[in-house]
């Protein structure tokens, strides 16, 4: 059960006793239970209708006891239990699931995890709500779904915007939103979301960032790549070294899968290696640039200077000093 097919049943007036939110991303229960918290009864019915509950603090008791009344002044009635991941004694709600209520709407959001399959209560669920469990989207995915997200208001976004972006603010769905709500806010008529626009609203350099210091690691352009390093560390917040890293890691460990590939075609390789096909120019490029011997090298130098930022076999160099060293080392 997706989130959209959800609220899209309630926009119909088609309601279940109970709705099971799980899993580790948080933006798509978010999504559901705002629309029950806000859209599923009027303002003059959530009045009396209403009920919201919190894992930490709530009684299974009390919450049982909610549920079992009956609504006032409105067909139905709506009872929210949010971080239930943190309450305790929750499989005390068996009962109550086991025989719900047809006139009340409960909506569970369980964070972060899922409820143990092996459990009564998991079972019960399956046969008796509707369960929606979320995963954490793929990093390759979220270029796309940034994308589409703009579109669906309405806009268009360039691809380096959308690239700075989603490099600046990574794999958290819900401030990806927020960030692109903030800059439509900011476009007056305009309809297309630019680089300048990213920089200026949500403050990343269009010049200085992750994006341009991996741009210039695949054309092995170390003067570019010292000059970036040299704006970061200016610049501490732009980009500490626990986010550069990692960011050219996987362009490496990317690129080294591109050796075993027997496909020709851009579309394939991207396929094969699990990234974007807008990225995929970037990895073919790499192998070219570095060759096989290369590739390996910068792998085990990240690696190396990895363990060196935290503080193993670190004679107390700044992390300036570390990256400019081992720009040095892999692009020379």
């Amino acid at each position: 059960m997706a989130a959209e097919k959800i609220i899209s049943g309630w926009k119909k007036k088609q309601y279940k006793p109970v709705y099971w939110l799980e899993g580790e991303e948080d933006y798509y229960i978010d999504q559901v239970v705002n629309y029950a918290e806000h859209h599923i009864l009027s303002e003059s019915e959530a009045g009396f209708n209403l009920t919201v509950f919190y894992g930490k603090d709530a009684n299974w008791a009390d919450i049982i006891n909610a549920c079992r009344r009956y609504p006032m002044f409105s067909e139905r009635q709506v009872v929210l239990l949010k971080e239930a991941q943190q309450m305790r004694d929750i499989d005390k709600l068996e009962p109550y699931i086991e025989n719900p209520l047809s006139s009340t709407i409960l909506v569970v959001s369980y964070k972060e995890k899922k409820v143990d399959g092996r459990t009564s209560l998991s079972k019960l669920l399956k046969k008796n709500a509707e369960v929606l469990t979320t995963k954490k989207m793929y990093d390759n995915q979220l270029p796309d779904w940034t994308h589409d997200l703009v579109i669906s208001k309405g806009y268009e976004i360039s691809q380096k915007a959308l690239l700075l972006l989603v490099d600046h603010i990574g794999n958290d769905l819900n401030r990806i939103d927020n960030e692109v709500e903030k800059i439509l806010v900011n476009l007056g008529t305009r309809k297309n979301i630019t680089e300048d626009d990213i920089e200026k609203y949500v403050g990343v350099s269009k010049e200085y960032n992750p994006f341009e210091l991996q741009a210039a690691v695949v054309k092995k352009d170390l003067p570019k790549a010292i000059r970036i390093v040299q704006y970061f560390e200016a610049n501490p917040k732009a980009a500490p070294i626990q986010l550069v890293l990692p960011t050219l890691f996987n362009l490496f460990s990317k690129t080294y899968m591109v050796f075993g590939q027997t496909a020709k075609d851009d579309k394939s390789i991207a396929v094969n290696i699990g990234v974007n096909p807008f990225f995929v120019k970037d990895h073919i490029a790499t192998a070219k640039n570095y060759g096989y011997e290369g590739v390996e090298a910068a792998l085990l130098l990240l690696h190396e200077y990895n363990l060196r930022s935290v503080g193993v076999n670190n004679a107390g160099s700044s992390d300036a000093s570390l990256m400019k060293e081992l720009l040095f080392k892999m692009m020379m």
